[in-house]
């Protein structure tokens, strides 16, 4: 009998999944990319950027799909989190401030930098939360957010890895679509989320994942390393 590699099934779409697969391989997991979700990026006419304030990005893909759109780069951007606000700065935008955290944390970036303004926000056809809300929640004084729908999460047919000892599910999306399999089909596997919101659903499964202590992929692969150490090894 030999030892193996923990299997770790990656269900987010490319191509941030082959990034994620890099950074597993790492950390001597073996990763096995069988994304659940496709990204499909839309085609809106983009609005007259001289009567925003500033963009708001909620994912990379918002920001991937808004530059194949529009060569303006002279706004102000504000990003969900750090990764994003990277691919923002790898896309041309010079002024970009991420708030490192999750839709809350970006809403009180915005809310402290701006006022009296209108903020375009790129982002999912199914937004993963209301960022109208947020902003209110932030104490926001007098900021209009304009949503444009530049990209749309589908579901793929990918199925189930015969053997895996561990999942990492990155968004809601995501979740909603790996509960689909049901309680027995997960139930022996190490089930890693980036937030509450994507281990909902498999907790209405009655399973009980392991959630990220904030919402990005570094502590999401910390929390994996952690409970897959808890567990006997893959033979």
């Amino acid at each position: 009998m030999s030892l193996t590699s923990p299997r770790v099934w990656i269900t987010r779409a490319e191509p941030g999944a082959a990034r994620t697969a890099a950074r597993l391989r790492d950390m001597g997991f073996e990763p096995i990319v069988a994304p659940l979700l496709a990204i499909k990026h839309l085609t809106p006419p983009v609005p007259d950027l001289a009567s925003f304030a500033a963009l708001a990005f909620t994912s990379i893909n918002g920001v991937v799909a808004f530059a194949a759109l529009s060569p303006g780069r002279d706004l102000p951007v504000f990003a969900v989190g750090d990764a994003t606000a990277q691919v923002a700065h790898d896309a041309g935008f010079a002024d970009v401030r991420s708030a490192a955290g999750d839709l809350h944390a970006l809403a009180h970036l915005i809310a402290g930098a701006v006022a009296n303004a209108d903020v375009l926000v790129p982002q999912a056809e199914t937004p993963a939360g209301d960022f109208t809300a947020a902003l209110a929640a932030a104490g926001a004084r007098n900021v209009s957010i304009q949503s444009l729908t530049v990209y749309r999460a589908i579901e793929t047919s990918a199925e189930a890895p015969a053997l895996f000892d561990a999942v990492l599910i990155h968004s809601p999306r995501a979740g909603k679509a790996l509960a689909k399999l049901g309680h027995d089909a997960l139930a022996h596997a190490v089930l890693a989320c980036i937030s509450p919101a994507a281990a909902a659903p498999l907790v209405a499964l009655g399973l009980t994942p392991v959630v990220a202590k904030s919402p990005d992929e570094t502590s999401l692969l910390t929390i994996l390393n952690a409970a897959l150490g808890k567990r006997d090894p893959a033979v």
